[in-house]
């Protein structure tokens, strides 16, 4: 069964650009309700608790290095369908491959600093949500 929440952080490069009220605003004009928000600097320990998933992976350590650089912004949305309506609101991993209208197509650099990260999954909303939250 489909929950109407999900997860959403703000990454440090789109804080850095002051683009925190630009996206909330396209998330808010997008029919999320914005459920609960913070602003937090993760230390390198707990930005690889999260990403703890994809530890063997080859980028790893470049990830938890930028995802502890800067502030990011935390927060639960809740809307029908929220999972897949936030995925393709935010678009492609890949702000050249995001569709227009897309966050990632207004306000992702690269690849990696793109912006905007969205919950892939019901599941994974939830125990991301609790990860910031709990």
């Amino acid at each position: 069964m489909a929950t109407n929440r999900t997860f959403t952080m703000i990454k440090p490069d789109a804080v850095q650009d002051n683009h925190i009220g630009g996206i909330l605003g396209m998330i808010e004009a997008a029919g999320f309700r914005i459920v609960e928000l913070q602003k937090v600097q993760l230390t390198p320990e707990r930005a690889g608790q999260f990403y703890e998933v994809h530890k063997e992976r080859p980028f790893y350590q470049d990830l938890v290095k930028y995802m502890s650089s800067g502030p990011i912004v935390a927060a639960i949305l809740e809307k029908d369908n929220a999972v897949a309506d936030f995925r393709t609101l935010i678009g492609a991993t890949n702000p050249a491959n995001a569709e227009e209208g897309t966050i990632r197509k207004k306000y992702a650099k690269s690849i990696e600093a793109n912006a905007v990260h969205g919950s892939d999954s019901d599941e994974n909303a939830q125990i991301e949500g609790e990860f910031y939250f709990g």
